[in-house]
C-alpha cells in the first residue's frame, strides 16, 4: 500500500490553510491596487531629440500636454515635425511602461 502525502486538514499545500492563503492574496492585491494608483497619479514625460517635442502623460497613459518648440517648426519638412513628435510620444509611453514594470513586475513576474 503506498503512503499518500499529508497535506493538512484542509488538503492545503504544506499545511497552509484556504484562509491564510487568502488573506495574503487579498493583501498582495492591495498592495498592488495602491501601487498602481501612485503610478497614474505620476506624470511622465517624453521627449525628442534636442528637445524640440516634450510629451507629458498621466501615469494612466493620457497624453495631458504636448510642447513644440518652435524650431521644429519647418514648413518645408512636415516629416521631421512627425518624427520628433511620435519620438516623443513613444518615449512618454515607454516611460510609463518601465515604472510599471518595475512597481508591479514583482506581483505580476513580467505579465506586463
Amino acid at each position: 500500500m503506498s503512503k499518500r502525502p499529508n497535506f493538512g486538514a484542509m488538503g492545503g499545500m504544506g499545511g497552509m490553510n484556504m484562509q491564510q492563503m487568502m488573506k495574503q492574496a487579498k493583501k498582495m492585491q492591495e498592495q498592488m491596487m495602491q501601487e498602481q494608483q501612485t503610478i497614474t497619479a505620476q506624470e511622465f514625460v517624453g521627449k525628442s531629440a534636442d528637445d524640440l517635442v516634450v510629451a507629458t502623460f498621466s501615469g494612466d497613459r493620457k497624453l495631458k500636454e504636448i510642447t513644440i518648440n518652435k524650431e521644429a517648426i519647418d514648413p518645408d519638412d512636415p516629416d521631421m515635425l512627425q518624427d520628433l513628435v511620435i519620438d516623443a510620444v513613444n518615449k512618454g509611453l515607454s516611460a510609463i511602461d518601465q515604472a510599471t514594470q518595475a512597481s508591479l513586475g514583482k506581483y505580476t513576474k513580467g505579465m506586463i
